[in-house]
């Protein structure tokens, strides 16, 4: 079903090292958020805030392109 490659090697040693940091940052620190505050292991606050951090990456460079082939098509009609 799935072939066996780069993909999926390179995505368990992302994996691997991901799980690594979580488990080696496990103290527990308070985390604020516009007035809400809450506790959670380091870890999972730093593998959250990449996350959150990606991912709004991506949404900027999505909305870049779509106003890029925007343009593009507006161009070509005139």
């Amino acid at each position: 079903m799935f072939r066996r490659g780069r993909p999926a090697g390179l995505f368990a040693v992302v994996s691997l090292l991901l799980l690594v940091l979580i488990l080696e940052n496990g103290q527990r620190v308070e985390v604020s958020y516009f007035g809400a505050h809450w506790h959670q292991p380091l870890g999972v606050t730093l593998l959250l805030a990449a996350v959150l951090g990606f991912l709004l990456a991506v949404i900027a460079g999505f909305r870049r392109l779509v106003r890029g082939r925007t343009a593009a098509r507006r161009n070509r009609k005139t």
